[in-house]
């Protein structure tokens, strides 16, 4: 098994367990600077001390498994207002939402499209966009997909993504 994958199993069984979703893990960097982020979510936004608790379990079991065996930064934080969308599920949730999606290869003379999200569908994920219409581009041809923040339609905003640090 990956490193990645390994770590993302880790933290998927934490978050699972404190009723939490895992929304993504990255791994940057080799050796003593390597930085592990973890971000999180959950119905009503995540607090800091949502982060503290998965970041102590997990920093734990990666060290007892000796799963990284350099030193490393681990952050633990919220997806943010402009959150990632990575599964199929996650463009069903956010319908309606705006968002920015840069796809893997030229579609129709472009490669990166934003507009009105309308779902997934049959795996390909509907997107309105102004001058054009309805776009349809299938999951896997998706390189990074964004939900884009409409500051006049936010009202109040959430409070401030929680963040904690070890290692």
């Amino acid at each position: 098994m990956m490193l990645l994958e390994r770590i993302r199993e880790i933290a998927e069984r934490v978050a699972t367990s404190e009723g939490i979703e895992l929304v993504d893990v990255e791994l940057h960097g080799r050796g003593p600077g390597a930085v592990l982020r973890i971000y999180l979510d959950k119905p009503g936004g995540i607090t800091l001390q949502d982060c503290q608790t998965v970041s102590r379990q997990v920093g734990i079991i990666l060290d007892v498994e000796e799963v990284i065996d350099t030193r490393y930064t681990l952050e633990v934080s919220s997806p943010g207002l402009d959150r990632r969308l990575i599964k199929p599920a996650d463009f069903q949730r956010f319908a309606g939402q705006q968002v920015k999606l840069l796809l893997r290869n030229t579609t129709g003379g472009r490669r990166q499209f934003q507009g009105r999200l309308l779902g997934c569908e049959e795996g390909h994920v509907k997107v309105e966009v102004e001058s054009e219409g309805m776009v349809g581009v299938p999951v896997e041809e998706i390189e990074k997909a964004n939900l884009v923040p409409e500051i006049g339609k936010i009202g109040k905003l959430p409070p401030k993504p929680g963040r904690a640090r070890l290692r």
